[in-house]
């Protein structure tokens, strides 16, 4: 395929004409997907990426470090176990940080988020929903899920 299908848009947003659904089928084409994302991620923002283990977070979070040009694509990988990757760009900081381990609003407070957040950061935050103050908190929430083997269905909503 030459790239995502099935994109609709809701033009009840003020996100210039955000595709609020998307189906990729590859892990190309999500990269290529998380590419175009750069106009609706512009800083500050506070991004939930949901998804089970292997959905893909990860590899859209890929093509936004490259549109943002604060990591190239092979430079990108899961902090699952760093918990926070840090990727600097020219027009934004970007936070790639992952609650998988997190359990308690405790060890939630001693990774400091709150001080990540600045007027050109954007924290792209894995299983955040575990957490109803970010899902509160949030501006955008990216879900992706597997519906084959290299296939995502892409869900984006305010």
């Amino acid at each position: 395929m030459d790239g995502p299908t099935n994109l609709r848009s809701d033009n009840r947003s003020n996100n210039r004409d955000l595709p609020r659904e998307t189906t990729t089928h590859s892990a190309e084409e999500t990269v290529a997907f998380g590419r175009t994302l750069a106009g609706l991620l512009a800083p500050p923002k506070l991004v939930l990426l949901r998804g089970d283990l292997g959905a893909g977070k990860t590899t859209l979070v890929k093509g936004i470090a490259a549109a943002f040009e604060a990591a190239a694509e092979e430079d990108v990988t899961s902090p699952t176990f760093t918990l926070v990757h840090e990727y600097r760009g020219p027009r934004a900081y970007l936070y790639h940080i992952d609650l998988y381990r997190i359990d308690t609003l405790r060890e939630l407070e001693t990774l400091g988020l709150d001080d990540l957040r600045s007027d050109n950061s954007i924290l792209l935050i894995e299983w955040g929903e575990k957490f109803p103050q970010l899902v509160r908190e949030r501006d955008l929430e990216i879900s992706l899920e597997r519906v084959g083997e290299n296939v995502r269905r892409i869900q984006i909503s305010s």
